[in-house]
């Protein structure tokens, strides 16, 4: 769907909660500028839940009729997501396009995906969504013909139209399946020189991709839009003890997060599962930086990755001079925490140590029985350990090294692989 340089209204429902409509509609309006949409205004509605049939009040939704006309707005978007009913009713009653924030978020990321299998993941996602929604797509054709012991044309392509989707997702699963086993592939052989891989996490625009760029000298895409990045990059990094790890810059968090999304995009969230440690980013100079950081908690929590070593990086130091005194507050209780500038190259060095200190934690000394046939761990732990005591002996080489774990536990699992 072409949404570029349309006017659209943006329709919330204030529940007074924390994350306040305020907050929600402001991200839901970045939202559509990322889609290359024009915000023309918004309308809201004090409601503990969506009405059942129009999500707002029926005589709101017609008092928005004569608005809609007046300022020749052709597209409404929802704050949340609707059932296929309450879609069809609202552009029954309001004559024009009716989009939810699932729908707007589904169509960022497929302009966005780059990669093969972003691509099919996204079109997973928008096949999964618009399957149950296709009834109220050919309702107008059903009417065209029927009789007793007849059906209309609408009802017959509808039965095919779900066929087909039927099919093209049983067709998309195989192929992710096949990609998947590819990448993998591709791990393992990275996996082969054991390294430790740190995963960038967060909320969407906290400008992991920035910090990205600035650790590795990297080119990611770095866009002050919602979704920029997509598509998993991972950079070596040098550490100040001259130690080398892997980071990857991941998709970013989001609240209302389609399921669809969370379920389809596994090629990032393995990369996150998969990572030794985080670098958990977040945007202090957004006002509602604590409720950003709690939803991406709660979803690193949903990826069983909540108890790896984590860095919190506070960015955007230059723009939070606001939020300064709730930010003095907020750092009375957190541990393993960085504030800086990911545009400042200065804190590059500040970042480095950080991680190494995160890491240190988790060095102790062991000691390796290595056959001779294996001198490749050998050389992988002078390498990527400090060897306290070497001994060779008749059948096997001793090593008392002082490493850490995770990386001792890597080269122990490619010692007996």
């Amino acid at each position: 769907m072409n949404l570029d340089n349309h006017k659209v209204l943006l329709l919330g429902i204030d529940k007074k909660e924390e994350w306040s409509l305020t907050d929600s509609l402001a991200e839901l309006a970045e939202l559509a500028k990322t889609a290359g949409l024009s915000v023309a205004g918004e309308v809201t509605q004090v409601r503990t839940a969506p009405h059942y049939k129009y999500y707002l009040g029926s005589g709101k939704i017609r008092e928005l009729q004569p608005l809609l006309k007046d300022q020749d707005i052709q597209i409404v978007i929802i704050d949340d997501e609707l059932t296929p009913s309450q879609q069809k009713a609202l552009e029954e009653i309001l004559a024009v396009k009716i989009i939810d924030r699932t729908q707007l978020i589904l169509d960022i990321f497929a302009v966005r995906a780059k990669t093969h299998e972003a691509q099919l993941q996204v079109e997973l996602a928008q096949l999964e969504y618009m399957f149950p929604r296709l009834t109220r797509m050919w309702t107008h054709l059903s009417k065209l013909g029927g009789g007793i012991g007849t059906r209309g044309p609408g009802e017959k392509q509808l039965e095919v139209d779900k066929r087909q989707i039927r099919k093209r997702i049983i067709l998309i699963k195989k192929e992710l399946k096949s990609v998947k086993k590819h990448r993998h592939t591709t791990r393992a052989k990275r996996q082969n020189i054991p390294l430790l891989t740190g995963a960038l996490v967060g909320y969407t625009n906290a400008g992991k991709s920035t910090l990205m760029n600035l650790l590795t000298k990297a080119s990611v895409l770095v866009e002050n839009k919602l979704f920029a990045t997509l598509d998993p990059t991972t950079r070596k990094v040098i550490l100040p003890d001259n130690s080398e790890i892997l980071i990857t810059d991941t998709v970013g968090f989001i609240k209302k997060l389609p399921h669809q999304l969370v379920t389809s995009f596994h090629s990032t969230l393995e990369e996150v599962q998969e990572a030794d440690f985080l670098i958990h980013v977040l945007d202090v100079s957004h006002p509602k930086f604590e409720i950003l950081l709690q939803t991406s908690g709660e979803l690193l929590q949903e990826l069983n990755t909540s108890d790896k070593p984590c860095l919190l990086i506070l960015n955007k130091l230059d723009q939070a001079q606001a939020n300064l005194p709730a930010l003095k507050l907020f750092l009375e209780h957190q541990q393993n925490y960085l504030v800086i500038s990911a545009l400042d190259p200065e804190y590059l060095p500040l970042i480095l140590n950080k991680i190494n200190q995160l890491l240190a934690h988790y060095y102790d000394v062991r000691t390796y029985h290595i056959p001779y046939q294996r001198m490749d761990i050998v050389d992988l732990l002078h390498t990527k350990a400090q060897v306290l005591h070497e001994e060779y002996q008749d059948q096997e080489i001793v090593l008392k090294v002082k490493v850490n774990s995770i990386l001792g536990d890597k080269l122990m699992g490619a010692l007996y692989k």
